[in-house]
């Protein structure tokens, strides 16, 4: 049967990662896309089923922008690759996790089955390619939307990269890369892809009533796999705080903060050796963390340019997150400068935490980011560093800090707050900060501290008329 769009491609190139929010679900940002091949027998519309196989029980969705091609491309240089799409609609690349093991990773029985590919219901053309919008649903619930301001690599730098080794014809298709949401669906299913001004993709997902044959490789399902099909990242990924612990938290010093993580046994939570660029900023957030090592010229000469570690995790940053860099007390060279910790705001990062130099450092002072750094240092950070990792374990001034974990900031430095523990510590503290201030001002009328500082009874009952009197 024919495709309601008239597509017959002679091929269907996929793009393993492309949009930030699923490189961070997924633990890695790629340097250079990557690729794989779908087979043209997997074209398939919206409105018919897509089959689980028997035995399976990872079908997942990846909602997707198609790039349709209008005219041959062979090697064709970036400022003239969009010339080549004839225009864009909406596909989903499902995928059956079962097979994943099957093919060595060219995902062939994973993702090349018949009807795995659905792409319409319309072609969209004459749109800017940097302004689409896509959205996916499940059973009318939204589970993806993103814009195409989030792509790692646009359009015309993939028509380009595949069109140096390969010609792209009329017709073909390539998938973009699907954001973060991607998850299991199962039989009854409704999975619906959007892509603004060309209409809603809809399948439904039904089980193949015949058993699979017994020969070749069956279905197999691991630890791994599950957690892949399921949307879990290879690394930690942050929860925002909740809006009333964020205020908690905002409301009270890092000094009450450190004698409650002390009163629960943890003693190493305060950055030492950092100071702050705005003391009169507060900063709240969790930890999307970054690790630099020591320069060696010939690993950085592979690995610190371009669109290095440092560049992806600030393009990473997610709102509410504390950007935490590990330069090992090595006060040598900048850590960051002033237009990253830009770039970082405007994403909505709450603060940036360096045990190493701070680079542009007056320029910080315009920003209303805060910043705790060791020293100010005017030389790029491929002086004394090569940024190596994010989203792990690192130790910033001679604290761990785990992503995720919870940084509040104040005049006087940072303290590191696991996040299990956020909502009581907030909780208590403020309820600390308040007996002090009852005991500050009995200290300022004249009081004695004796049976005040810490309470005894009396004081306690003095405390609490004085509350129930504000």
């Amino acid at each position: 049967m024919a495709h309601p769009l008239g597509l017959t491609p002679s091929k269907i190139i996929a793009v393993h990662l492309n949009y930030r929010s699923r490189a961070a679900e997924r633990g890695r940002t790629p340097a250079v896309p990557s690729y794989f091949l779908k087979p043209p027998s997997s074209l398939s519309w919206s409105g018919r089923p897509v089959v689980r196989p028997a035995g399976c029980d990872l079908l997942a969705f990846e909602g997707e922008i198609a790039l349709v091609i209008g005219e041959r491309a062979h090697r064709v240089p970036r400022e003239r690759a969009l010339g080549c799409v004839a225009g864009y609609t909406a596909a989903n690349d499902f995928g059956v996790y079962d097979f994943r093991h099957a093919d060595q990773g060219s995902n062939l029985r994973a993702k090349g089955q018949d009807g795995y590919t659905p792409v319409g219901p319309a072609i969209l053309t004459g749109a800017d390619p940097a302004a689409l919008r896509l959205r996916t649903y499940v059973n009318g619930e939204l589970v993806q939307d993103a814009g195409t301001d989030e792509l790692l690599f646009g359009f015309d730098l993939l028509i380009a990269d595949l069109s140096r080794l390969m010609t792209l014809e009329p017709g073909d298709l390539v998938l973009t890369g699907t954001p973060a949401g991607s998850t299991v669906v199962r039989p009854g299913d409704v999975v619906e892809v959007e892509l603004e001004g060309a209409g809603r993709l809809r399948n439904e997902i039904v089980a193949d009533p015949e058993p699979l044959p017994a020969w070749g490789a069956q279905p197999r399902a691991t630890g791994e796999t599950r957690a892949a099909a399921f949307g879990s990242a290879a690394a930690p990924r942050t929860e925002a705080l909740d809006e009333e612990t964020a205020a908690a938290l905002r409301s009270v010093s890092t000094a009450t903060l450190s004698s409650q993580l002390r009163r629960r046994g943890i003693d190493h939570h305060f950055v030492e050796g950092v100071r702050p660029t705005r003391p009169d900023l507060r900063m709240v957030g969790v930890a999307r963390t970054l690790r630099y090592v020591p320069l060696r010229e010939d690993v950085f000469a592979e690995i610190g340019g371009g669109m290095n570690a440092q560049k992806r995790t600030v393009e990473e940053i997610r709102p509410g997150e504390v950007l935490v860099i590990e330069a090992r007390g090595d006060h040598g060279a900048g850590t960051l400068g002033d237009i990253l910790a830009l770039r970082a705001l405007r994403r909505g990062a709450a603060g940036v935490v360096t045990d190493g130099g701070l680079r542009d450092s007056p320029s910080f002072g315009a920003l209303d980011l805060p910043a705790y750094y060791a020293v100010p240092h005017a030389a790029v950070l491929g002086r004394r560093h090569v940024p190596m990792d994010s989203q792990v374990p690192v130790a910033c001034g001679g604290v761990l800090v785990m992503p995720g974990d919870v940084l509040v900031g104040d005049a006087e430095g940072v303290v590191v707050i696991p996040p299990g523990l956020a909502a009581e510590v907030a909780r208590d503290a403020a309820r600390q900060e308040d007996e002090e201030r009852f005991i500050y001002e009995r200290v300022a009328a004249g009081a004695s501290v004796d049976g005040l500082y810490p309470m005894n009874q009396a004081s306690r009952e003095a405390y609490q008329a004085w509350r129930d009197a504000r």
